[in-house]
């Protein structure tokens, strides 16, 4: 199968690898030309022998040309993604699917009145998807049911998790649910309940070691002896009175960020960022290659 990947920054280059070690050729477009050329190189770093299945695309057209499916990752500005789906509509073939990384526009807002627009949707990576698996799949109140089938075939094949929504939705299923907790730890901060320290030990020695490997139905299901139901009947009114509280929205005020900011960075300094996001990067890699061996070893 013939790849394009059209948008070469961090997610383009990241899924320029998922396809590449999963054995697809690619063509890699940017306009400007030395970040496609980065994104071959990402590849190579990863694994020389795949930037073989690599080929920096001289123009869009070339990209697109004889393509099964295009992987967009253009930046994040709507006026951008429109120009570029009205160009790339006169010049794919009338199979190809294209799916977008956007992380918050619905593809009808860029694909309305497009001649492929039921090969069209929303194909959504949780940043890095070479690391991480899951993607999320939003279609368009206009693509087909085959654009959706192929797409979530073609992830499963890759070694991605593809959820499927059944429409569009602001945030989509991943973001609403960070948005929720996201909420809740800026309260807990910007009320003295706790530091962002807490917050951040609460989830990743608390609620994040059974997250990893199980959602959050799965988990209260196994939290009462009888399951999902019991629990609800236990629990369910606690949980109606904490949400009636939590339902007080609050902008993030530059004191609190300037507060939050202020603390995070006496634990990392802005000059050790990067070194701390490659370790998050080995680690996030080093959970994935265990899971999988666990669940090999324990099933699901």
């Amino acid at each position: 199968m013939k790849i394009a990947i059209v948008g070469c920054g961090v997610v383009g280059s990241s899924w320029s690898l998922v396809f590449a070690r999963a054995g697809h050729d690619l063509t890699i477009y940017d306009r400007t030309p030395t970040a496609a050329e980065a994104a071959v190189a990402f590849v190579a770093s990863a694994d020389p022998a795949l930037s073989a299945r690599c080929r920096v695309a001289s123009n869009l057209a070339d990209a697109l040309n004889g393509a099964d499916y295009v992987q967009e990752s253009a930046p994040e500005r709507l006026p951008i993604k429109q120009a570029l789906y009205q160009e790339m509509d006169a010049l794919l073939s009338p199979t190809t699917i294209v799916a977008s990384s956007t992380s918050g526009f619905p593809a009808s807002a860029f694909t309305e009145g497009l001649t492929n627009s039921a090969r069209c949707l929303v194909a959504h990576p949780i940043n890095p998807p070479h690391l991480i698996p899951l993607v999320e799949l939003i279609p368009a109140p206009w693509t087909a049911t085959d654009t959706l089938d192929f797409t979530r075939d073609l992830m499963r094949s890759l070694g991605q998790s593809p959820i499927t929504l059944t429409r569009e939705i602001n945030g989509f299923v991943v973001n609403r649910l960070q948005s929720a907790l996201l909420g809740e730890a800026f309260r807990l901060v910007e009320d003295g309940i706790c530091t962002p320290a807490d917050v951040d030990a609460a989830v990743a020695d608390g609620l994040g070691l059974r997250w990893c490997f199980m959602g959050p139905f799965a988990t209260i299901d196994l939290n009462a002896a009888n399951g999902v139901a019991e629990y609800c009947a236990n629990l369910g009114p606690m949980y109606y009175g904490l949400a009636r509280e939590q339902a007080d929205p609050r902008e993030w005020t530059p004191d609190l960020v300037s507060a939050i900011e202020t603390k995070m960075r006496a634990d990392v300094p802005s000059q050790d960022l990067p070194t701390r996001r490659k370790w998050r990067d080995s680690f996030l890699a080093a959970i994935v290659a265990a899971k999988r061996d666990i669940t090999g070893k324990l099933g699901a």
